[in-house]
């Protein structure tokens, strides 16, 4: 049971003055002081201007004004978001002591609302992994048991949000990095449509997949916080119109007669029997619930991974290219010439899993390679995007694990980085093909958190929240 009510029911207790906005982020500053030592989910804290900002809303209350949808409320961003009041990092050396010059829209969103950013979380560097193990500021460990990983790259804030730090945290998913440390840790994870929110003022990783979403303990304030921070946005060329609707306007028959179909490759060689089970057993629910459920196939899901894993870091060489040595933060020192500065900087300042991926990305693109590398994988990706559209012709939702495995233990897969990134294989085609998902609890297998992947056809946000409502009800 959480210590923390609603998002909605904490704001309303800080509007009719039954608590503050500062009792609200001083209690989420202890449990993160009582708390994270074991866990390592937060990297640096926003202290001061936090309480500044509760001191505010405090006066507003007292004023009469309008203090926002979220007023007082605390919460967790990832460290690669651009916040004030904290150094942002993206937990790499390269960014070590970087001061945002601005803050990101989704923050300034939050924020415009009367929410309140207490810290920052911890994250593979630059987003790169499933398990937190590549931050360069030490592994986070999974709430439920400390041997194990709590995901990544967003493990920070699922860790967070589930060992009950603030009422729920901000995380980005580029290929699962939402859903599988959400399910790791036991928390709803919410994967927008592509280009729903605004991913300026959010460190890049891959710009053609990156997306923001919110780790909650409930699907209500999942839909909450996407009301808030979705929508178009002139620092964004990518975004899209949000839904007319309020995403907590859920529809009422979002099941019964609905059809979903259960991915069959998702179900394959490698999926633990305690995963699979807890899934189907979910999915069962789902049909007593009155949805019309039988099985799928989707042929080029078995080539995602690959794909993935050329068009990503083919994004990501291009993106980390900005980090020089020469324009803001780590800069190598005695270095003889521009060259030799950037090469001694990159060295020094990127790890091993930023380099492995720079190195891949830059290969597939270099001259020679284009073609059978990028320019193949570009085409499958086509093709995905195609059976997903055409699956979504005939059903309403795809369903599935989000993960083959319960979290892993610490140092299982790090000296392996193709069985780390085979972790990958359930998230990263609805990533490629833009679509909204949804991680939500449904199970145990060895003592540790299942989750059940919902999916849905592009702009369909509201739709999938309303059938993870119910899902939530009825599990």
């Amino acid at each position: 049971m959480s210590i923390w009510p609603s998002i909605n029911d904490i704001a309303k207790d800080v509007k009719s003055g039954k608590t503050t906005a500062l009792e609200q982020v001083e209690k989420s500053l202890k449990q993160i002081a009582d708390k994270d030592a074991d866990f390592n989910s937060v990297l640096w804290l926003c202290e001061e201007r936090a309480k500044q900002r509760a001191n505010e809303i405090d006066q507003k209350v007292n004023n009469g004004e309008e203090p926002g949808r979220l007023a007082g409320v605390p919460f967790i961003a990832k460290d690669n978001y651009l916040v004030f009041g904290a150094q942002t990092t993206a937990a790499s050396n390269m960014l070590k002591g970087f001061e945002a010059p601005y803050q990101s829209t989704a923050i300034e969103k939050l924020e415009a609302e009367g929410a309140i950013c207490v810290a920052k979380a911890n994250l593979d560097a630059f987003a790169h992994g499933g398990s937190t193990e590549n931050s360069d500021f030490g592994v986070t460990k999974n709430p439920h048991d400390k041997t194990r990983v709590a995901g990544g790259s967003s493990g920070g804030s699922a860790a967070a949000v589930a060992l009950d730090l603030a009422p729920f945290a901000m995380g980005s998913d580029t290929g699962g990095s939402i859903r599988q440390p959400a399910s790791f840790c036991g928390i709803v994870g919410y994967k927008p449509t592509y280009g729903l929110v605004s991913r300026s003022g959010v460190v890049a990783m891959a710009s053609s997949t990156d997306v923001l979403g919110p780790l909650t303990r409930s699907v209500e304030d999942s839909a909450l916080l996407l009301d808030v921070v979705s929508g178009k946005d002139s620092l964004d060329g990518t975004t899209i119109d949000r839904d007319e609707k309020s995403y907590l306007d859920f529809d009422e028959d979002s099941v019964k007669g609905k059809k979903i179909g259960i991915i069959k490759e998702y179900f394959g060689e490698g999926v633990d029997e305690g995963v699979e089970s807890s899934v189907r057993e979910a999915i069962k629910k789902l049909e007593d619930a009155g949805a019309k459920v039988e099985e799928i196939s989707l042929p080029s899901l078995p080539l995602a991974l690959a794909v993935y894993y050329v068009v990503v870091p083919a994004e990501l060489s291009s993106n980390l290219s900005r980090h020089d040595g020469q324009r803001y933060q780590y800069s190598a020192l005695g270095s003889n010439s521009l060259d030799e500065s950037y090469e001694n900087s990159r060295t020094q300042g990127f790890g091993m899993e930023a380099k492995r991926r720079i190195m891949i990305g830059t290969h597939v693109l270099s001259s020679g390679y284009y073609d059978a590398y990028y320019k193949k994988a570009q085409t499958v990706r086509t093709k995905l995007i195609n059976e997903f559209k055409q699956a979504f012709e005939e059903y309403d939702f795809l369903v599935g694990p989000v993960i083959p495995t319960v979290a892993f233990k610490i140092g299982e897969l790090n000296q392996h980085p193709l069985s780390m990134y085979l972790q990958d294989i359930m998230t990263v085609a609805v990533s490629l093909a833009g679509l909204p998902a949804v991680s939500l609890p449904c199970g145990e297998s060895e003592g540790m958190p299942v989750g059940l992947q919902i999916i849905a056809g592009q702009k369909k946000d509201r739709q999938l929240l309303s059938i993870s409502k119910v899902f939530e009800e009825i599990n």
